[in-house]
């Protein structure tokens, strides 16, 4: 089934691959609208990966915002494949490693930046932040980027793979091997309480 802008714009699936499709059609022809669309629909992805990249809440935004301007003004070297959040987590990938290069550094969040993160996330309490805060900071970058591309944004481990050009076994052993310490760590927390 094809989707109009029209029609996208009232499609309950947020980040179904045929609606991103639809808003990205309509920016490489200049439509604001549909990147604005688009942006509500995908930011709180696009900043929770960077952020696990990053490390570093404003650089965060700074890259949020870098990546929208560049799909506006990039989008019409968009070819559908249907994986349109690959393509646009690979901007904010590329974004987030310039950014790293440039400033040379990363930081530790606080828990005020988890919070905000909390709001931007839909579902994700301000508890669940802080929880998430604790625990994310005991895995390694890659375990934290593989955990952020497959809980938060909803990515398979095989577009995972992809979009952090590793290979799938890594990625899923990985995967696996940061939950299994992260449930580790909320068991030790729930007994020290």
């Amino acid at each position: 089934m094809a989707l109009s802008l029209t029609s996208a714009i009232e499609y309950r699936h947020d980040t179904d691959p045929r609606l991103l499709d639809v808003f990205l059609e309509a920016i490489a022809r200049g439509d604001k609208a549909a990147l604005t669309e688009l942006y509500h629909r995908t930011s709180a992805s696009v900043y929770a990966f960077a952020l696990s990249i990053l490390r570093n809440a404003s650089d965060a935004e700074d890259v949020l915002h870098d990546t929208f301007v560049t799909i506006f003004t990039a989008g019409a070297t968009y070819r559908s494949q249907g994986k349109p959040m690959a393509w646009i987590l690979t901007i904010t990938r590329n974004l987030s490693l310039m950014k790293l290069r440039q400033e040379s550094r990363t930081s530790e969040l606080s828990q005020d930046e988890w919070a905000l993160m909390a709001d931007e996330h839909q579902g994700l309490t301000a508890d669940d932040a802080l929880v998430l805060h604790k625990v994310m900071q005991n895995l390694s970058d890659q375990e934290r980027q593989i955990v952020v591309l497959h809980a938060l944004a909803g990515f398979k481990h095989r577009e995972t793979a992809s979009l952090l050009k590793m290979p799938l076994p890594t990625v899923i052993s990985k995967y696996n091997r940061a939950v299994k310490k992260l449930r580790g760590l909320l068991v030790r927390g729930e007994r020290q309480s």
